[in-house]
């Protein structure tokens, strides 16, 4: 049996069983970099196997969303813990913007295309706001704002700047669409 990580080949291990009726009964267990260790049980001794690999086969969109959910969770909870304001100042602007995509939601006549549009806009959303909260892009941000508005409120601005302009663009389809249907 050979147990290996999928994400460092280094820590791969190599186990010889007696025989796969036995899989607790002795073995020899071969680790790159250490000497070959022979165990009469497997609960005979706590040496440490490189992780099994089988808990990391999570495709590499879901990872990303997951922890661009767990860093905006993150910062959600701290503006929380500055108080209520902040908090609010930060969130109504997400949300309106968030409100705002409803024109992506519709893009489509295939209402699969519109829920896979819907969940890329969502996931859009989210990098932007880790992108934006990052202390690098922070530290840009104030430097080209000079002073001018607190840091924390540049973001909800940029996110509220977002809103209006897809608010906009949805209106002006909209009335475009209008002025081609009244003339047919």
């Amino acid at each position: 049996m050979i147990l290996s990580n999928s994400l460092n080949r280094n820590e791969t291990a190599v186990v010889l069983l007696k025989g796969t009726d036995d899989p607790v009964g002795p073995r020899v267990i071969a680790v790159p970099g250490q000497p070959l260790v022979f165990q009469e049980t497997a609960a005979s001794s706590s040496f440490d196997l490189p992780p099994v690999p089988f808990g990391n086969d999570t495709p590499w969109f879901l990872n990303s969303l997951a922890i661009d959910i767990r860093l905006n969770a993150e910062m959600f909870q701290r503006k929380f813990n500055e108080g209520l304001i902040p908090y609010l100042i930060y969130v109504f602007p997400l949300i309106f913007l968030l409100c705002s995509l409803g024109n992506v939601i519709k893009f489509s006549v295939w209402p699969i295309a519109n829920l896979f549009l819907g969940i890329l806009a969502f996931y859009g959303v989210l990098s932007l706001e880790t992108f934006l909260n990052m202390p690098e892009m922070q530290y840009i941000i104030d430097s080209y704002l000079n002073g001018m508005i607190p840091v924390t409120l540049a973001v909800p601005l940029i996110f509220l700047g977002f809103g209006i302009l897809l608010n906009l663009y949805s209106v002006l389809a909209y009335v475009a669409r209008r002025k081609d249907n009244d003339e047919d």
